[in-house]
């Protein structure tokens, strides 16, 4: 297995190692918020969120659907604090109306993956599912191994090297 390969497997089990996402908004001002949710994620690599209505980072998305996320590995767990291995997407959040079988199905995942708590959660009226839908997509592995995410269903990875533009680099 080439090192393509090998960033290629990891790009696909890394996100099932953790539990949440961090989450950035940006509010009515424009000012920046960075958050966390718990999250289940489909075949076509769109980030579910099941968040409280009352939270900072629900009220924002409300006002800009534009979401960043970040996946990164557990500090305890990395060989090299300056090279944590790390996922992002740049996303837009659509809300999932409450009761529908998308919800009903997506609140499934959820019971599965986190147990108990979901049978509360779904009980509490201000509770939201958002679909992050991600168009744009960043995988360090460490240090000189970044990729940028692409293809129809975000499903392939192409190097970034010193020669791509500065705003291309990973994150």
């Amino acid at each position: 297995m080439n090192q393509l390969e090998k960033a290629q497997a990891e790009y696909e089990s890394f996100p099932q190692e953790l539990g949440s996402v961090i989450i950035s908004t940006i509010n009515q001002e424009g000012i920046p918020d960075a958050s966390y949710a718990p999250f289940v994620m489909d075949d076509s690599k769109n980030i579910y969120i099941y968040v409280s209505g009352l939270s900072t980072h629900t009220q924002n998305i409300q006002v800009n659907p534009h979401v960043s996320v970040l996946l990164i590995e557990d500090e305890a767990k990395t060989e090299q604090i300056f090279a944590r291995r790390r996922l992002s997407f740049d996303c837009t959040a659509t809300l999932i109306e409450r009761e529908t079988a998308t919800w009903n199905q997506i609140v499934e995942q959820f019971q599965e993956r986190f147990g108990e708590i979901i049978e509360v959660l779904r009980g509490l009226t201000d509770f939201r599912i958002f679909r992050l839908t991600p168009n744009a997509g960043r995988f360090v592995i460490g240090f000189g191994a970044a990729y940028h995410i692409s293809g129809d269903n975000l499903d392939q990875l192409v190097q970034i090297t010193g020669d791509k533009k500065a705003g291309e680099q990973g994150r």
